[in-house]
């Protein structure tokens, strides 16, 4: 007679016991566009409020030595690809069709997928698809920044998107970082009984500075700023709204009870924008999106799951966006033998309390330079020629150059020094022949300018 009754009162317990070891955590994977590491009070911030941010690095693991690239597509291929723009990196705004993503390895790993935000990646309709995203809610995708023929911008108040990669243009006072949170929510509650990955690339806190939706500054009629900049002045409301925008994640989570199998990655794809100034740590951080400075490279990163970070991590280990992807396989049991190279470091060991992750340096291809960096020192150099520049980078927002390499300063410099020489060496042959074309071309144009500068300068002084 007991087993009639016990078997079903353990069958029921089992509905409420923790999932078994070996399950699959699902991903939240969030980027805010121009967001610098001195935007999120739990990181020193003294001008914005960032509860569920501060909350989830309270909780979870916090990172202070995370870079990326100094603009977006070059960090948006490296998180995806998981290596070295040096490597792979084609132009402004473009995937290299060929590469492949974490979207196709969680994918193959019985993970369902999605993206809403801003992509930047691919023009063609199936971009997203064919970079492994089942569902699709994306900007800047198959039309321009702009609406149509006029200058108002199409991604914050009545915007312009494309769902799975057709046009949807919303009208009636909606706000764009909305529809792509909700976008989110709903992917989850649709596959809450599945492991997915919703890779969420945010419109925050990007120009425009424009007010949030909460803001009592916001018009519903309003079709989009017609200055690309907009006013700096928003910008606080803007990174509120992000944390507003992670909170309704996280609730959405709770509600579900998948919270505690959850794993939430937030971090930027590139500093703050240069308008803007950050009272931080008893220092202003103008914003250096664009340059190599940390107020252009240092980037939050935040990771939280009850069940699969531990609790209260703080660490100044070296972080770049590379080790995303690698972090993501660990988690997902994905066979390493099916993976492309990549040249990113997994943050598992250190997330779950495990020795073994082994970061020396980081490396930056951007631009017209590259960089090269340890925790304390940092490199940059042209390229391919010219003599590298030295730093002291020991501190966040700080660096001086070393112009006399004493004793102490030998060692660090020939490590950083040879990183760039080796790294310099993986560009693909074809791509380093456009490389150099691009490179005259820029060289040409500031030489051009700085002519003409001249010439106008000495008819003023003769005239």
């Amino acid at each position: 007679m007991l087993t009639k009754f016990i078997l079903p009162l353990l069958s029921m317990c089992s509905l409420f016991l923790p999932l078994e070891a070996n399950s699959k955590p699902n991903i939240i994977l969030i980027m805010a566009d121009d967001h610098g590491y001195e935007c999120i009070g739990a990181n020193g911030s003294e001008d914005y409020k960032t509860p569920v941010l501060d909350s989830l690095a309270a909780s979870g693991a916090r990172f202070t030595n995370c870079f990326a690239n100094p603009l977006c597509t070059p960090s948006r291929v490296k998180i995806m690809t998981g290596q070295y723009n040096v490597r792979n990196y084609r132009s402004f705004g473009v995937l290299d069709r060929e590469q492949k993503t974490f979207a196709h390895t969680m994918k193959e790993n019985g993970y369902r997928t999605a993206v809403a935000g801003k992509w930047q990646l691919g023009r063609e309709p199936d971009s997203a698809q064919h970079f492994g995203f089942e569902k699709s809610c994306l900007w800047n995708h198959v039309r321009k920044r702009t609406k149509g023929e006029t200058k108002h911008d199409s991604r914050f108040p009545n915007p312009h998107f494309e769902i799975n990669g057709k046009p949807i243009d919303y009208n009636n006072g909606e706000y764009g970082p909305d529809i792509c949170t909700d976008f989110i929510t709903d992917f989850i509650e649709k596959h809450q009984n599945e492991p997915f990955l919703a890779y969420y690339p945010m419109l925050l806190t990007h120009c425009p500075f424009v007010p949030s939706i909460d803001h009592e500054d916001y018009d519903p009629s309003n079709q989009g700023s017609e200055t690309y900049k907009g006013d700096a002045k928003y910008f606080q409301s803007m990174v509120e709204y992000v944390d507003t925008c992670i909170g309704k994640i996280v609730k959405k989570l709770e509600d579900l009870n998948l919270r505690d199998n959850t794993i939430i990655i937030f971090t930027g794809d590139n500093g703050t924008d240069q308008p803007v100034k950050t009272n931080w740590n008893g220092i202003q951080v103008s914003g250096g999106k664009g340059s190599m400075k940390d107020a252009g490279t240092r980037v939050p990163l935040i990771i939280n799951s009850p069940k699969w970070v531990n609790k209260g991590i703080v660490s100044d280990e070296l972080v770049e966006l590379s080790d995303i992807f690698p972090t993501l396989c660990d988690y997902s049991k994905a066979s390493k033998e099916s993976q492309p190279l990549m040249d990113g470091v997994s943050l598992y060991p250190s997330l779950t309390g495990k020795d073994g992750r082994y970061k020396p340096h980081i490396f930056i291809w951007y631009g017209t330079q590259v960089l090269a960096r340890s925790k304390n020192y940092m490199m940059i150099r042209n390229k391919y020629d010219g003599d590298p520049v030295f730093y002291d980078a020991s501190k966040p927002f700080e660096r001086v150059q070393i112009s006399t390499l004493t004793e102490k300063y030998q060692a660090p410099y020939e490590q950083l020094l040879k990183v760039i020489e080796d790294k310099v060496a993986l560009r693909p042959a074809d791509y380093k022949v456009k490389d150099l074309k691009n490179l005259a071309r820029k060289a040409k144009k500031i030489a051009d300018r700085k002519a003409l500068k001249e010439s106008q300068k000495k008819k003023k002084a003769g005239g």
